[in-house]
């Protein structure tokens, strides 16, 4: 297990090193090096200038409190209202549409009301990433509620257990997989949202910093925040699995992927 594990992060290393490299010889002597995109060299340097700077761990800290901060208020939001959902058939089929058809809506779409109304504030960033979490948790944790084995919740009831301990050691057991699911593929999306609230919306954090960066012309830095933002991005999704994974390590289909 560990040999392979190596393996997969070898590969991996090696296809970081390759996409460097196919970038350094677009940039400099391939078909992108009349372009504004900088070399490779160019922007690792200048992400290491960045790196010894406080205003960046300040904007970089700024853009994980709005998203983690919307994502737990979502997630609380979320399961609770998917499990009042989930446990009635009738509010299961009455909200299906109506979510169904808010969950594919960005939003961004929502950002110049936001805007007006909270300002270019932190609190605008939370708030967006809140409404850009809120409704897929919610139609998730309402799915893996729903779905619960009727035989399960039906020997339950014969042991003569009342509705609070169905729901506490039959429901949520067995929707768990369900909102562990929605809440690691919402994490990325909160940092995502976190970002555009600053790099759209003016708000504070890595968003503002990227727009700075374009709006003075300074290639280098620029892409040096994309790295960032990427490096963000690969922990967020590394985090929000090693959550899952721990946090059902009790389920068969994660039994085998705990060490």
């Amino acid at each position: 297990m560990r040999e392979s594990r190596l393996l997969q992060y070898g590969i991996g290393a090696l296809g970081v090193v390759a996409a460097i490299c196919l970038w350094q010889f677009a940039a400099t002597v391939g078909p992108l090096s009349e372009s504004p995109l900088p070399s490779a060299t160019d922007a690792l340097g200048a992400l290491a200038k960045l790196l010894a700077t406080p205003a960046m761990w300040a904007a970089t800290g700024e853009t994980l409190y709005m998203a983690l901060l919307g994502l737990v208020i979502a997630t609380v939001a979320g399961v609770a209202l998917g499990i009042g959902i989930g446990v009635s058939p009738l509010a299961m089929h009455a909200t299906r549409i109506p979510l169904e058809f808010l969950k594919p809506i960005p939003p961004i779409v929502i950002l110049p009301i936001v805007v007006l109304v909270l300002g270019p504030t932190s609190g605008m960033g939370v708030f967006l990433v809140f409404m850009g979490c809120f409704v897929s948790i919610v139609v998730q944790s309402s799915a893996g509620v729903f779905d619960t084995d009727p035989v399960a919740t039906a020997t339950a009831r014969s042991y003569g257990l009342s509705r609070s301990e169905i729901l506490g050691s039959v429901v949520l057991p067995s929707a768990l997989p369900y909102i562990g699911t929605a809440v690691r593929v919402a994490a990325p999306t909160a940092l995502i949202v976190a970002v555009v609230a600053g790099l759209l919306g003016g708000g504070p954090g890595l968003g503002q910093s990227l727009l700075l960066a374009q709006i003075t012309g300074n290639q280098d830095q620029l892409f040096a925040y994309v790295l960032i933002l990427g490096i963000l991005g690969l922990i967020v999704q590394g985090l929000s699995q090693w959550g899952e994974r721990r946090l059902l390590h009790w389920h068969p289909q994660y039994r085998k992927q705990v060490v």
